[in-house]
C-alpha cells in the first residue's frame, strides 16, 4: 500500500505504474472518494469533539433546566455522530479496496513488456552439462532409484501427490541443513515459521486477492502460506523497532502449499509443480532508504545464486518486466536452473523488493535517527526449495549407469558421494 499523500501528490506517477503493470484501478475515483473520506472523517471529528464539550458541561451544569437542555443537545449529537459514522464506515470500505488496488511503483530499471515474454536474461553461470548417453528425467531417475513413490502418493494425497524416500529424504534434509549452514553464515537468524496464516496477513504481503485461486483455506477461514515471507512479515505486525537493529535478515523454514490452479496441464508429472513443498525463505527488513534496499536486494539475490553455484548447478538471471512484475513489487530478479531433460531453465528463486508497500499494511515502523516515525522496507527471495531444487541436482549429476553424483558440498550431511541402488 503506497501513501495517499504521495498518491494525492504524484497521480500521474501512479497511473503510469498501473500502466506499466498492465493493472486495472480507478486512481480518480480514489481521489473523489478520499475527498469525500476526509469530509466526512472533519464532521466525525467535530461532533466528538462537540460531544466532549457538552459532556464536561452536564458534569458542571448549575441548575437541573440548563442539564435538562445539555442532555438534549448531547442526544442531537450523538444522533448526528452515528448519521455521520455509518457514512465514514462506508466510505472507508470502498477507500481501501480501491488503496488496495493500486500498485507499487517499478524501479526505473525495469523493462517495460506485456508479459514473461518480455523478461530480460541479465547473466548466466556454469557449463550446461553435456550427456554422452541418453538424458533421462527425475521420475525416471529417483524411481529407479527408490527415492520417490508417486503411486502411493496419489493415493494418499491425490493428484500431484508424492512421497520422497530414502534417499530422496535424506537428500532434502541435507539440503536444508547446508542451506542452514550456508545462510547462517551470513548473518541470518534461523526461523521455523506457522504455515497456517490469518487472511489478513496475505492482503497484507500483496498475496490477496490476486492469489486467492492458488490458496489453501481452512474451515476457520486462515489460509496455508506458499512462502514463509507471509508469516515472517508478520511477525513484527503493529510493532516499532529499533532503527539499530536494521537490517534484520531472517531465514524461514515451512511447508509452503499452492493449488496450482491454473496449472492442471502443466508439469502434471513429477516434483516441479507440487500441491505441497517445503522452502528456505531469505525475508529482510531495513531502514526506509531506496539504495539500502537496492544494495539489501542484489545481496540476497547473490546469496541464492552462489548457494546454486556451490552446488554446482548452472543456472541464469531473469530481469522481471513491468508487465510480469506483481503489483506490490518495485523490482524482481527470477533465478533459473538448468533442466537438462526438458533443455531449459525452470525457475528456482524469485528475489524482491517492496520498500514500504508491505510494511505499510503492517504496520512495521521505526524511529529514525532524527526520531521521526517511519515504515520500514522489505524485501525477500528464496533460499532453497525443495523438491523442485532435488530435480534440479539429481538431473544434473545422473551418470550413464543411473548413479547421481552428490554435490561435494552436500557430501558431509549425506555421508556418501554417490546416489545409487541400495544392496
Amino acid at each position: 500500500m503506497l501513501d495517499i499523500h504521495f498518491i494525492r501528490n504524484h497521480t500521474d506517477i501512479i497511473k503510469e505504474a498501473a500502466r506499466k503493470k498492465n493493472i486495472t484501478v480507478d486512481i480518480d475515483r480514489l481521489l473523489a472518494v478520499d475527498e469525500d473520506r476526509r469530509a466526512v472523517l472533519q464532521r466525525v471529528e467535530h461532533f466528538r469533539a462537540e460531544q466532549n464539550m457538552v459532556s464536561k458541561n452536564i458534569a458542571t451544569a448549575a441548575t437541573p433546566d440548563i442539564k435538562e437542555q445539555l442532555l438534549t443537545e448531547m442526544r442531537a449529537l450523538k444522533a448526528d455522530l452515528q448519521e455521520y459514522e455509518e457514512r465514514l464506515k462506508t466510505i472507508m470500505e470502498e477507500w481501501r479496496m480501491l488503496m488496495l488496488a493500486v500498485p507499487n511503483i517499478p524501479h526505473i530499471s525495469v523493462p517495460e513488456g506485456r508479459g514473461e515474454e518480455d523478461n530480460v536474461e541479465v547473466a548466466t553461470w556454469g557449463t550446461l552439462p553435456q550427456f554422452d548417453f541418453p538424458v533421462r528425467d527425475h521420475v525416471d531417475i529417483m524411481k529407479d532409484l527408490d527415492m520417490v513413490d508417486f503411486e502411493r502418493g496419489t493415493k494418499v494425497h491425490g493428484f500431484r501427490g508424492y512421497f520422497l524416500k530414502k534417499d530422496g529424504a535424506e537428500l532434502s534434509w541435507a539440503i536444508w541443513n547446508y542451506a542452514r549452514d550456508f545462510f547462517g553464515a551470513r548473518n541470518f537468524e534461523s526461523f521455523i515459521a506457522p504455515a497456517v496464516v490469518r487472511k489478513p496477513y496475505f492482503y497484507a504481503t500483496g498475496h490477496l486477492p490476486n492469489d486467492a485461486e492458488d490458496l489453501f483455506v481452512t474451515q476457520d477461514e486462515d489460509y496455508l502460506t506458499g512462502t514463509s515471507e507471509v508469516s515472517m512479515m508478520g511477525y513484527y505486525a503493529d510493532e516499532v523497532l529499533a532503527a539499530s537493529d536494521f537490517p534484520k535478515r531472517f531465514l524461514a523454514f515451512s511447508p509452503c502449499y499452492r493449488r496450482e490452479a491454473g496449472s492442471h496441464s502443466k508439469d502434471t508429472k513429477g516434483l516441479i509443480r507440487v500441491h505441497e513443498f517445503y522452502k528456505l525463505e531469505q525475508v529482510v527488513l531495513c531502514p526506509a532508504d531506496h539504495q539500502v534496499s537496492h544494495e539489501l536486494h542484489e545481496e540476497i539475490t547473490r546469496n541464492f545464486e552462489m548457494f546454486l553455484e556451490s552446488l554446482g548447478i548452472p543456472y541464469r538471471r531473469l530481469l522481471i518486466c513491468t508487465g510480469d512484475l506483481s503489483a506490490s513489487k518495485v523490482k524482481q530478479y527470477d533465478i533459473e536452473a538448468w533442466f537438462p531433460s526438458q533443455n531449459q531453465y525452470r525457475e528456482l528463486a524469485s528475489a524482491s523488493y517492496f520498500h514500504d508497500f508491505q510494511t505499510r499494511r503492517f504496520n512495521v515502523r521505526y524511529k529514525d535517527a532524527e526520531g521521526n516515525m517511519r515504515f520500514a522496507h522489505s524485501l525477500n527471495n528464496t533460499a532453497a526449495a525443495t523438491p523442485r531444487l532435488l530435480v534440479a541436482l539429481v538431473e544434473n549429476f545422473q551418470q550413464a549407469d543411473g548413479t547421481v553424483v552428490i554435490p561435494e558440498v552436500l557430501r558431509p550431511y549425506m555421508k556418501k558421494d554417490i546416489l545409487s541402488h541400495s544392496l
